[in-house]
């Protein structure tokens, strides 16, 4: 008989997340019979043992005997379920699990943690749980030894890699492991370990330094995650030593198809490759006149054997621009370069797409490549580390700006599918680290759970999935005011993303930030630069003219119904008029104020919101475990005195290049 798994130990001060012991407590009071066999069986096994063992219930192992069981978590033949859906109904005093095989019974046995006492009450109908989207991972930008200028974690906001350290895997399998569990509890099935932009050390992790990424196959494969590889398109010249990586070279594709059968040699469960390929500086086929259909099938041709993905990102555009030259359009890019190469790439390559134009700013517009494709496999790429949103010394909770993405429909408001149902998979840049609190600012910890939540449900309402989080990390009999708390979460994260947007770049503009970090306003920071991130303000307006008729033409990639809404300044989106037309300062919004007046007022406004979010944060000390108050309080006074920053330089720029004073009097710097 197998034996269970157990969980993870945490190493100590590391806090559970959204898995404490205490939301095991009506798991683990209840008797429970688990049937079936493998190794993501023994996990359930040993995640209902270690909950028993604590709470007093008992669990049973493949008992053929009918018995009363309070909980019955069943592997049988459901091959209509799928590798990873499952059934979950409560009828004659029992709930019962069922799924084809362990990943479905994981991830039905954390869907009875959530419900929590809910799963074991009265009598609940038969639900039917599929993932909408097959692929749901997580990107990290790991650097394996520090880089001297992106440092451990590119664009890491929680300190260290959880996996390398010194240049070396760190070995902290248990930690690892921790945070598979915590993946598995949220729906998140895959993880790449190293950073999109592949450096000398990462790059021979490819070859002889595969079994160190083995080793954290190892630690993930547990809880059902799959370990993926960022690769650099010039491999076979930088570890192989041929003189060209031409994707149509034979000598190159036996290269890589050698190099993959090598690699699922030392992880048979191996998921696949992670390209940035002709992007800012990244080697990629355009060296030997090749497109990107190229240059991924050949990598798909490599890992089709042993069924491995390459997925190929899409962020490609010149970084070279003369910020003179208003005809040349960074947003248009990724349409433009793939647009075209639809239906071209091979089955197992997928397009992995940001989901907006230009670089996960507070607002764009959901990118027309989207819906572009249709014969092509495409996945959703959003930003969990908070690049440009207050790098996670801001609360700024992110579920709706992803659910907007999710749910918008690229042929038009009243037809067609939404990008979730588009998407075959929706990947996170990771915002993890080896922070004890995983995420650096403890709130945080609620963008990661909800991307992998709207994984399986793309077109959950996100404040559900945020309630839930909640639920989970704080739960009830760990407060002396679970109602107080809860309520003050809520206030505290629901508009914070809102909020964020007010007080920094308008409008959809973006940008105005500091250049490199990208931490803090600096409203010209990009202004004359060549990495194409313009506002173009001036005396009499600002914005950028991305029409058809007078601008970039942009606006036309989108199919007709949005063209048309984006194409005139009448019909434009107050949130997006900056991004898709230049107006004049008195120009007068929909909302009936004209920009400038708005421009003053967002920004008095996101910082008072701010300040009342720190207020009430303040109010939950009584409620909330030291350490964690504490952190999230010192990130509020950065985030108040960054927002305040924020309000002065914008109004004061804006106000000096305009020449209008604000309606209502207030004082701008």
């Amino acid at each position: 008989m197998s034996r269970p798994e157990p969980p993870p130990v945490l190493p100590e001060g590391v806090d559970p997340a959204w898995l404490p012991p205490e939301v095991f407590r009506p798991l683990g009071r209840r008797r429970t019979l688990v049937r079936g066999h493998g190794p993501l069986v023994d996990t359930a096994h040993g995640e209902v043992a270690a909950a028993c063992a604590r709470f007093g219930g008992e669990v049973v192992r493949d008992a053929r005997a009918a018995a009363p069981y309070d909980l019955v978590l069943d592997v049988t033949d459901a091959p209509d379920l799928g590798d990873e859906g499952f059934t979950c109904v409560r009828r004659d005093g029992t709930t019962t699990v069922t799924a084809a095989g362990g990943r479905g019974l994981l991830y039905g046995l954390f869907h009875v943690v959530r419900l929590g006492e809910d799963a074991f009450g009265s009598e609940r109908p038969l639900e039917t749980h599929r993932p909408a989207v097959a692929l749901r991972a997580l990107d990290h930008w790991d650097n394996v030894a520090v880089h001297p200028v992106m440092g451990q974690v590119e664009r890491g906001y929680a300190g260290g890699s959880l996996f390398w350290r010194d240049g070396e895997a760190r070995g902290e399998t248990e930690r690892v492991r921790a945070y598979g569990r915590l993946l598995a509890a949220c729906g998140i099935n895959a993880v790449t370990v190293n950073n999109v932009n592949v450096h000398a050390t990462e790059a021979r992790l490819l070859t002889d330094r595969i079994g160190e990424v083995a080793a954290l196959a190892d630690a993930l494969r547990p809880y059902g995650i799959r370990t993926h590889l960022s690769v650099t398109f010039a491999a076979p010249v930088v570890l192989g030593g041929l003189p060209t990586a031409d994707p149509l070279d034979e000598g190159v594709r036996r290269w890589w198809a050698a190099t993959a059968a090598r690699v699922y040699e030392v992880i048979g469960d191996f998921g696949g490759f992670v390209v940035k390929a002709d992007s800012e500086g990244q080697p990629g086929p355009f060296t030997y006149g090749r497109t990107h259909a190229d240059g991924a099938n050949m990598l798909a041709a490599a890992l089709a054997p042993h069924g491995g993905t390459v997925r190929w990102r899409a962020f490609v555009y010149n970084h070279r621009q003369d910020w003179r030259d208003r005809s040349t359009d960074r947003a248009r890019a990724a349409y433009d370069h793939f647009a075209p190469l639809d239906g071209e790439f091979a089955e197992n390559a997928v397009l992995q797409v940001k989901h907006g134009p230009v670089d996960f700013q507070a607002r764009e517009p959901v990118s027309p490549v989207l819906g572009a494709l249709p014969r092509t496999r495409l996945a959703l790429e959003v930003q969990a580390t908070q690049e440009y949103t207050g790098q996670q010394r801001h609360v700024c909770w992110l579920g709706p700006m992803w659910s907007e993405v999710l749910r918008f429909r690229p042929d038009g408001e009243d037809g067609g599918p939404g990008v979730g149902d588009l998407a075959g998979g929706l990947v996170a840049v990771s915002n993890v680290g080896d922070d004890p609190f995983w995420t650096g600012h403890p709130l945080a910890q609620a963008n990661l759970y909800t991307v992998g939540r709207l994984g399986w449900r793309p077109d959950t309402d996100p404040h559900d999935l945020l309630d839930e989080w909640i639920r989970l990390t704080f739960p009830a009999g760990a407060s002396a005011d679970p109602g107080r708390l809860r309520e003050g979460l809520r206030a505290v994260l629901h508009g914070s993303w809102r909020t964020y947007e007010k007080y920094t770049a308008p409008l959809g503009v973006g940008f105005m930030v500091q250049p490199g970090h990208h931490y803090g306003p600096s409203v010209d920071g990009y202004e004359y630069s060549p990495w194409g991130t313009y506002h173009f303000a001036d005396r009499d307006g600002i914005g950028v003219d991305r029409t058809a008729a007078t601008g970039t033409g942009y606006a036309a990639q989108y199919a007709k119904p949005w063209a048309e809404l984006y194409e005139s300044v009448r019909t434009c989106p107050d949130e997006l008029l900056l991004f898709f037309h230049h107006v004049p300062y008195g120009h007068v919004l929909h909302s009936g104020t004209t920009v400038i007046q708005h421009i003053y007022d967002t920004h008095f406004a996101g910082v008072a919101e701010v300040e009342e979010a720190r207020r009430v944060w303040d109010s939950l000390a009584d409620l909330v475990a030291p350490a964690r108050h504490e952190r999230v309080a010192e990130r509020y006074e950065e985030q108040l005195r960054c927002a305040r920053e924020w309000r002065d330089q914008i109004n004061s720029y804006f106000f000096r290049k305009s020449g209008v004073p604000d309606a209502r009097g207030r004082h701008i710097h």
